[in-house]
């Protein structure tokens, strides 16, 4: 036999009332149909809660201990629709949020403390991904939101630019070109020694670079996938690296950073990526914050 939330009411106001008459009249029925829901709810719990005479009502040892639990499953049961509305307007729930590397050195910490400010009961659950591990990610529902480079496939997913910044040439501390107070170019930098993107993990900036300065493949001595790891070989004197802006925030000693020319001032785009498919509300709640519409179609 299960217990319901009647039967638990019913022995909750005669346990905190000690007296069948008042708890009848506190729950606003008669006193024979609320005894009979306390009889009940000791069958279903398989135990004695109450000892009653004609003159008291004294809660036994398992009467006690039931009280306890008996109120934190009525405050749940009269918490949960709260919960459920405020799931179902995005107020609550799971933000899974992948991101870059490089974007942790600004954009990323700004989008978390907008969310956390304006939606203070969503929890954002954050995974570094490359933007190929995140795109699958969200394919496969383990993502809600991408801090990701494009291009992405617009009938799957929907994006909206949300940082731009130009693209730097990271040197060693006294290189040449750190004197030449102004940006440079392809001319500037024939023969150097280039850290390079990897063309295929870091496809990206790969294609950014090359489509910026044409980089002779004899000049590339490193090829790699994270700035940081193109700033330390910059700083042990290997060669040279092109990077976005942002990574001079890293503060790496011993690296200096000069523009690079470029067609557009600010060529490095980071974008925000949902799958059109999704359906959490915590994710549709998100993007308004941002300003970045719905994850609907």
């Amino acid at each position: 036999m299960a217990m319901t939330l009647e039967q638990l009411r019913g022995f909750v106001a005669v346990a905190e009332e000690l007296h069948f008459g008042r708890a009848a009249q506190r729950l606003r029925m008669t006193q024979p149909p609320l005894s009979r829901q306390v009889q009940k709810l000791e069958r279903a719990v398989g135990a004695q809660l109450l000892e009653r005479d004609n003159r008291r009502v004294v809660l036994t040892a398992a009467g006690a201990a039931f009280l306890a639990d008996a109120r934190r499953l009525l405050a749940l049961a009269e918490a949960a629709p709260v919960t459920a509305q405020r799931v179902s307007a995005g107020a609550r729930g799971v933000v899974r949020i992948g991101f870059t590397a490089a974007s942790t050195y600004g954009p990323l910490g700004e989008l978390l403390n907008a969310l956390g400010r304006e939606l203070p009961g969503v929890d954002l659950e954050l995974r570094e991904l490359v933007t190929r591990s995140q795109v699958e990610a969200l394919r496969h529902d383990e993502l809600d939101l991408g801090l990701a480079r494009p291009p992405f496939e617009a009938a799957e997913f929907a994006s909206r630019c949300l940082h731009r910044e130009a693209l730097l040439v990271a040197l060693p501390r006294g290189h040449r070109l750190a004197a030449l107070q102004r940006p440079v170019g392809a001319r500037d930098l024939a023969g150097e020694p280039v850290v390079m993107h990897s063309p295929t993990r870091a496809r990206y900036f790969y294609d950014l670079v090359v489509s910026s300065v044409p980089v002779a493949p004899g000049d590339v001595v490193h090829t790699v996938e994270q700035v940081l790891t193109m700033l330390w070989l910059v700083q042990a004197g290997r060669g040279l690296a092109f990077v976005p802006a942002s990574a001079a925030r890293l503060g790496i000693e011993g690296v200096q950073y000069v523009p690079l020319a470029t067609a557009e001032p600010e060529p490095v785009e980071l974008h925000l990526l949902w799958a059109r498919s999704s359906r959490n509300p915590a994710l549709r709640r998100a993007l308004e914050v941002l300003g970045a519409g719905t994850a609907g179609p």
